[in-house]
This record gives structure tokens, C-alpha cells and sequence, in this order.
């Protein structure tokens, strides 16, 4: 039997709710209607009064999971798509992230945002939102490329005393499947090298992973071989591992799916040309989605973001460095 990526979240907040009582979902027809991806279905009737159905504001949904934080609650807020988690950008950026620095009262709570684009989706249900929460402390941003890494991240997260921005990809619902569900992890904060190589580094998260790991096996038939390095999280960004792929490759690709401007890429870029610039052979460089908002017509969203084709395109030039 196979496992979703869409079924390892669910799984993973049953054991939640079933292990830790202080554990609620609260979100938009999450109850009964199980979410508008069904990533709750089943668990109100499994988990009676503990996946409840909140407002359409999602301004007082974190406003009400922080208040139950401070109470001793580990809420799980589910957004129905991460755009509108901009709604209750007050409540997590001035609250759930200072809470600690200004009380010393943690804010153990999750905000669960589904991420990036599907065809047809246009720009109000596609957008990128991992680099604005990164770029405020005491957010830790998530974002798992794996189903057992969904899974995993997801429970570990449940049991840290930070709020988490848990940026969990659309497309990787139903398109990404595994065996079974993992009995060991690697720990928040750690990347991963998805694919070891020698003569280039592509640095990758979310749904890129894959897009970068088509490309990998692509180059491989041309001579080529690619480390590919999924980040995890963008919050801590694990630069040591990808400062020590660097300097076995000497090149750099960094891939994301959200807008250019300011983020995770040029973070990644940065810090490896301010601490390792001799590590380099060539100029790093980065792919991200076109400085647009998200097109709807599928052919225009096919062409907005990175894929497998432009990703190897970007990486033959640079092997030509």
C-alpha cells in the first residue's frame, strides 16, 4: 500500500492528536468537510471537539491559537491555501514570533500552509510564502519535499516550544508517494544530500527537489554529475552542508519556486559568496519563478516557474563556466 504525501500529514496529526492531548486543529470546514485538500478527513470524527471549524478570518485564527499557546495549548492552524495566510499577518509576525522574546511565554504553535502552484490555479492560490516568514525571528520555516519528511517535520514540530510556518507543497499531494511512513528522521534545521555529485551543486526545496533531481539524472547521461541538496527547512538554513557541497563541486545552482526578489536563493547565494567565495570556480547562480504574479492559463503557469527543462538549461551553462 502506497502513502500520499497528502496522507503522511494526515496520518502525522492523528498520532499528534492521539499522543498529546494539548493538540487542536482549528481552520476553514476542516471538521466535517475534512479541508479543502482532506488533509483532516476523518480525524473530528476521530477526535471528537479537537478539529473544529474556525471563521473565515484568518486574522482570528492565529489570534485564537496564540492566545491557547500562551494557555498551554499545541495548535495546528490549517490555512486553506498559504496566500491567505496574509490575512493574519499581524497575528504571526507581531505575536506568535515575539511572543517568547517579549514574555518568555513560549508559542508552541503550527501554521500549516498549503504552498506553491498547480495548474490553473492563478495567483491567489499559488503563491511561495516561505521567504517573507523567514525573514522574521522566532519563525521557524519548514519546508519538507518528502513524504516521509512531511511526516517527520510535522511531528517534530509539533513538540517544539517555537511557532512553525509548516509550508507543505499542493503539487506533492497526490503526485509524491511512498511505501510506508518513517521510523527514524533527520532533525529539523539539517539538510539533505538527495543525490551526491562532483562537478556541480544544486541547491533545491519543496517541489524543486524533484525538478533538480530529473535534471541530475538528465546530466548524468551527458557525463555530468550533480549533487543535489534539499535544504528542508529555510529556517534554520543548514549552510554548513551546503558549504561543504560547494567545496566538492566548486559550482552553484541554487532553485526555487517563489518570486526572485529577496528570496531563499539569493539568502542561499549570499552567504556562500560572503563565506566560502574560495570555494567557487564559477559565479553561483539562481532559477526562480518569472517576477510575475502566478498566471492562471496552465501553458503560462508551465512557463512561470522552474521546471526540469529550464533547471538543466541553467545548469549547462554553468558547467560551460
Amino acid at each position: 500500500m502506497s502513502i500520499t504525501y497528502l496522507d503522511a500529514i494526515r496520518e502525522a496529526q492523528a498520532r499528534a492528536l492521539a499522543e498529546d492531548p494539548r493538540v487542536f486543529i482549528y481552520g476553514q470546514d476542516i471538521g466535517g468537510f475534512g479541508g479543502a485538500f482532506k488533509a483532516t478527513k476523518g480525524l473530528a470524527q476521530r477526535f471528537p471537539g479537537r478539529v473544529m471549524d474556525s471563521p473565515i478570518s484568518e486574522d482570528a485564527m492565529v489570534g485564537l491559537a496564540v492566545g491557547a499557546a500562551i494557555e498551554g495549548m499545541r495548535p495546528i492552524i490549517e490555512m486553506q491555501f498559504a496566500d491567505f495566510s496574509t490575512a493574519g499577518f499581524n497575528q504571526i509576525v507581531n505575536q506568535a514570533a515575539t511572543l517568547h522574546w517579549r514574555s518568555k511565554v513560549p508559542c508552541p504553535i503550527i501554521i500549516r500552509l498549503p504552498s506553491g502552484g498547480t495548474s490553473g490555479s492563478g495567483p491567489f492560490h499559488s503563491q511561495s510564502m516561505e521567504a517573507i516568514y523567514a525573514h522574521y525571528p522566532g519563525l521557524l520555516v519548514l519546508t519538507p519535499a518528502t513524504v516521509e519528511d512531511v511526516y517527520s517535520m510535522l511531528l517534530e514540530a509539533v513538540a517544539l516550544d517555537d511557532p512553525v510556518i509548516f509550508c507543505e507543497h499542493k503539487y506533492l499531494y497526490y503526485h509524491l508517494k511512498a511505501d510506508r511512513l518513517p521510523t527514524e528522521a533527520m532533525p529539523i534545521g539539517k539538510a539533505r544530500i538527495a543525490r551526491a555529485g562532483r562537478d556541480m551543486t544544486l541547491v533545491a526545496y519543496s517541489a524543486m527537489v524533484h525538478e533538480a533531481l530529473a535534471v541530475a539524472e538528465e546530466l548524468a547521461s551527458e557525463g555530468s554529475e550533480v549533487e543535489v541538496v534539499d535544504l528542508r527547512s529555510v529556517k534554520p538554513l543548514d549552510t554548513d552542508t551546503v558549504m561543504a557541497s560547494v567545496a566538492r563541486t566548486g559550482r552553484l545552482l541554487c532553485v526555487g519556486e517563489a518570486f526572485p526578489w529577496g528570496g531563499v536563493t539569493a539568502e542561499v547565494i549570499a552567504r556562500v559568496a560572503s563565506e566560502g567565495f574560495g570555494l567557487l570556480d564559477a559565479p553561483p547562480q539562481r532559477l526562480n519563478a518569472k517576477d510575475t504574479p502566478v498566471p492562471y492559463h496552465p501553458n503560462l503557469w508551465a512557463a512561470h516557474r522552474p521546471t526540469a527543462h529550464t533547471i538543466a538549461a541553467a545548469a549547462r551553462r554553468l558547467l560551460r563556466l
